[in-house]
């Protein structure tokens, strides 16, 4: 009597556990769904238009943004040229995927702005179909302050990469003669940094590379505030940090270090 009593209290206990362990399953198994099927891969989106790139991202519940735009002879206008995250990256669902795309072959040639106030220069960019992309001021006492005093790329300049012109303007303040008034350089392409530092006289440290992590899109508080400037797609091959820092007066000859997105 006593055997049968503790073997049916062995059974009971055996019964027990397996339940337990069956619910154990069970419950790691639906968090591993529900975990991994919110989880698409990015598809690769390089040539594609924007409108089958938008569709194609929207069956996957993903979001498409076009950060940038660059021209090209190697990818037709309107067809997208890179994109942040990479083709295959595992990422959850109404994720931001953040495109480049091509303006094809330059076709606008680069207006002449030299001795333009600087307001006219970027008004006759706009014109022009070009955008005004980094100003520098560097104190001059034999122009205008204001004025215009050099431009990368040059004009009538070719086979240029962005439709954005940098600017060089006389300034009024002599406390430092010779010298600049640091622009901000982060989110522009290290080529153009590069050229519109030389220009200047400007030494550029040995470049500190830095792998790009992409964030969550995180959703928006309904407010009736104005939203919050979005920092602009940091693409590789842009500007992330910068020293010394935008507004920072440097001279000629001055050392200027930059970290690049990769």
């Amino acid at each position: 009597m006593k055997g049968r009593f503790v073997r049916n209290l062995f059974e009971s206990v055996l019964l027990l556990t397996a339940l337990v362990a069956v619910a154990l399953l069970s419950a790691v198994l639906t968090m591993h769904f529900a975990i991994h099927g919110a989880e698409v891969r990015v598809p690769a989106l390089r040539g594609m238009t924007v409108s089958d790139a938008g569709s194609q991202t929207a069956g996957l519940d993903l979001n498409l943004s076009v950060d940038h735009r660059y021209y090209s002879t190697d990818v037709a206008a309107g067809h997208i040229l890179t994109q942040s995250p990479a083709p295959g990256t595992v990422v959850r669902r109404e994720w931001q995927v953040r495109v480049a795309v091509s303006l094809g072959p330059q076709k606008v040639e680069v207006p002449n702005v030299l001795g333009m106030q600087e307001r006219t220069a970027m008004m006759t960019l706009r014109g022009s179909g070009l955008e005004s992309g980094m100003s520098a001021h560097l104190a001059d006492a034999h122009d205008t302050p204001g004025t215009v005093i050099a431009q990368d790329p040059p004009p009538k300049a070719h086979g240029i990469e962005q439709p954005s012109v940098n600017l060089l303007v006389a300034s009024a303040d002599e406390s430092a003669e010779n010298g600049y008034v640091m622009p901000n350089l982060e989110g522009k392409s290290i080529g153009a940094v590069t050229h519109a530092l030389e220009l200047a006289g400007i030494k550029l440290a040995p470049l500190r590379y830095v792998e790009i992590a992409v964030q969550p899109i995180v959703p928006m508080a309904k407010t009736s505030a104005p939203p919050a400037a979005v920092k602009p797609l940091i693409l590789p091959g842009a500007v992330i940090e910068q020293q010394p820092a935008s507004g920072t007066r440097i001279a000629v000859g001055d050392t200027v270090r930059l970290s690049v997105a990769r």
